[in-house]
């Protein structure tokens, strides 16, 4: 059998030899407020996303006591089958 050719591994770079980041080259104070307004901006969508889900079923649920009063959408919405009631 041939023996295989086995590649020798690569070397790891290390730290130092890395390029420097967005993240290693700005100021502590200016990632600090960065990561504030991501985090207010993060907040200020999730509770516009609430309000929008509790004004979208407050809608629906006036929808359905309006239609709940009409008699011709109840009898239109019912079941035809009145033998069952008798």
């Amino acid at each position: 059998m041939a023996k295989k050719n086995r590649t020798a591994p690569l070397p790891r770079k290390e730290a130092a030899e890395k390029p420097a980041t967005l993240k290693d080259m700005l100021d502590p104070q200016v990632l600090a407020k960065l990561k504030a307004t991501t985090e207010t901006l993060k907040a200020s969508e999730t509770e516009r996303l609430e309000k929008e889900r509790q004004e979208r079923e407050a809608q629906r649920k006036a929808e359905q006591k309006r239609r709940d009063n009409d008699f011709e959408y109840l009898l239109e919405h019912s079941e035809m089958d009145w033998k069952k009631y008798k």
